[in-house]
């Protein structure tokens, strides 16, 4: 699943520690989200999105949409 994790990040200067704080995740959770190794549950997406206060979709998005399929 591909994700604006990193860019949001970014645009409020949030370390990725600083998020993680946020989220009651690992800073290592963090990293693995932003790159694509892991896909947070539906929970700590709609966490995420809290955070961000945007809707989750703005956030994630699914690959085959992305490529028409």
């Amino acid at each position: 699943m591909n994700n604006r994790l990193r860019v949001l990040r970014a645009e409020r200067a949030w370390s990725q520690q600083d998020l993680a704080s946020a989220l009651e995740v690992s800073r290592q959770s963090v990293n693995a989200i932003e790159t694509g190794r892991y896909d947070p549950s539906l929970p700590l997406a709609f966490k995420i999105a809290d955070v961000f206060g945007m809707p989750i979709e703005a956030i994630f998005m699914n690959p085959a949409k992305e490529t028409g399929q």
